[in-house]
């Protein structure tokens, strides 16, 4: 091994460290997107919304508003990187369906 392998490794591991925590967030941003959505046509047929949610992404929280005939969630939940939550960072998503399932 070569000094200059040996200096160079530790920046590519924590490159590629930080490459798949950003993947990794990015999914559960995409979790949240899709239980948000799912949750929102649940709320708007009248079921519960945060049990659904609750199932996709299990630290989230929903809140709920109508809009007209629309009924809209929005979610957050703390973003997790590697084995542990990332403070301060937090995802957030949101969905709107036609309310009484037309």
């Amino acid at each position: 091994m070569t000094a200059e392998f040996a200096a160079v490794l530790p920046a590519v591991l924590l490159v590629l460290a930080i490459a798949l925590g950003s993947l990794q967030v990015a999914g559960e941003q995409l979790r949240l997107q899709q239980g948000v959505a799912d949750a929102s046509r649940l709320l708007a047929r009248g079921d519960d919304g945060a049990a659904s949610l609750s199932a996709a992404v299990p630290n989230a929280t929903l809140a709920q508003r109508r809009q007209g005939d629309l009924v809209c969630a929005t979610a957050t939940a703390p973003a997790s990187f590697g084995v542990g939550a990332v403070p301060g960072i937090q995802l957030h998503a949101s969905a709107c369906a036609l309310a009484g399932g037309r």
